[in-house]
């Protein structure tokens, strides 16, 4: 008996929150996969600002878009748990969106050194329109408080997009206030579409989408580095003074990624309010993940003498955003887990202690990676006596 092979075009209707076994799909890793190009962009952008004494400027620039990147992505992935049909449609709309990214991601460097937001506004104007047109097909396709939460959606969507207009035909002095009023109406259209109807959002798989993006930008991280070190090592023979950033960057990510997956988060998505909280924070987890790697990349700049800024700036260019990745998952992930005050306290000390390893010059970075190596150890530590006495309550309890 062959298997019926499912109709190219069928309505975009809700999938549901209990449905078991419910995964990741190709097409999103695709989409993940083809975002950390933008990012590795705004990433190289942001370590040359940085390098060049212009950090201010460069962490703004950075902010702006790397919003726009992870409000793509984030907007695609909440509407892909709930309604992805993978239709011929629905695929072809997604890879639109991916056509979109890659064109922001062509605009990063003149947005960065010539503030120039052509590109990036109509690489997101590709992705927006795209993901309307999806809130429309499931409009379509359903009625009642559904179709009018899938209508605001999309007019949300639409009325952003056309704000944005903003950072293109307004003077430069006025882009920074464009960037904060828009940004506030685009956190502010999910709140407002699903007041009345929430979307039937999957929460092991949002939690499973939100992981496998931490691994891409973990990842970037670690390419980003690699590269750094190696154009370091070959360009000005400096192995002595790289292999400490090295070594120190590497347990850095990989204390990174032990610290996000210690837990499983989904069972705490239970409703809106706390998906909303846990959602929207990821941008200071994801933000402070990738800019991790291009303040390795600042390090390596710095000890191989070719950047214009001091070893205190370097070292902060990667402690602060470690102590920043830190203090985000603990106030996301961690702390719903944790149990007993030591437990609680052990991401914020090492994020305390993560930023006083910034004084203390070209050993910065590896001692930052040895005290996130030590915050796994002492974690995992804690954890196990913590389960080892409530074994032998358990015990005791049985017994008598």
């Amino acid at each position: 008996m062959t298997s019926e092979i499912p109709r190219p075009l069928r309505p975009l209707t809700a999938r549901g929150r209990d449905e078991p076994h419910r995964v990741a799909s190709p097409l999103e890793l695709f989409f993940d996969l083809c975002f950390v190009v933008a990012i590795a962009q705004a990433g190289v952008q942001l370590a040359h600002a940085v390098a060049e004494g212009h950090a201010g400027q460069g962490v703004l620039s950075y902010a702006m878009q790397f919003f726009a990147i992870w409000w793509a992505w984030m907007n695609f992935s909440w509407f892909a748990s709930a309604y992805d049909n993978d239709d011929v449609l629905y695929r072809v709309v997604t890879l639109v969106q991916i056509s979109g990214v890659l064109v922001l991601a062509a605009g990063v460097s003149r947005a960065f050194e010539h503030h120039d937001y052509l590109v990036v506004w109509l690489g997101y104007v590709i992705m927006r329109l795209a993901m309307a047109t999806q809130w429309l097909r499931a409009a379509r396709a359903t009625t009642g408080p559904e179709r009018t939460m899938a209508l605001r959606y999309a007019g949300g969507v639409l009325l952003c997009t056309v704000g944005w207009t903003g950072l293109v035909v307004l003077p430069e002095p006025a882009r920074g206030w464009v960037f904060l009023v828009m940004a506030i109406a685009e956190l502010c259209v999910p709140r407002y579409a699903e007041k009345d109807f929430p979307t039937p959002w999957h929460p092991h798989h949002i939690s499973e989408r939100y992981g496998l993006f931490t691994i891409i930008v973990l990842g970037e991280t670690i390419a980003a580095a690699t590269v750094a070190v190696k154009s370091g090592v070959d360009e000005h023979d400096a192995l002595g003074e790289l292999l400490p950033i090295a070594a120190g960057g590497l347990l850095i990510v990989f204390a990174a990624w032990w610290i996000y997956f210690v837990v499983p988060i989904h069972g705490h998505l239970r409703s809106n309010q706390q998906a909303f909280l846990w959602g929207y924070g990821h941008y200071l987890i994801f933000a402070s993940a990738a800019t991790i790697g291009a303040g390795l990349e600042v390090a390596v700049t710095e000890a191989t003498g070719k950047a214009h800024i001091s070893t205190l700036a370097a070292s902060a260019a990667v402690t602060v955003p470690t102590a920043l990745y830190l203090l985000s998952v603990w106030a996301l992930h961690a702390r719903h887990y944790k149990v007993g005050v030591a437990q609680q306290l052990v991401l914020p000390v090492s994020a305390l202690l993560v930023i006083c390893c910034t004084f203390l010059g070209s050993w910065a970075v590896l001692a930052a990676g040895l005290v996130s190596a030590l915050t796994v150890a002492v974690g995992m530590t804690l954890t196990a006596l913590t389960t080892a006495e409530k074994s032998r309550a358990e015990a005791t309890a049985s017994v008598s």
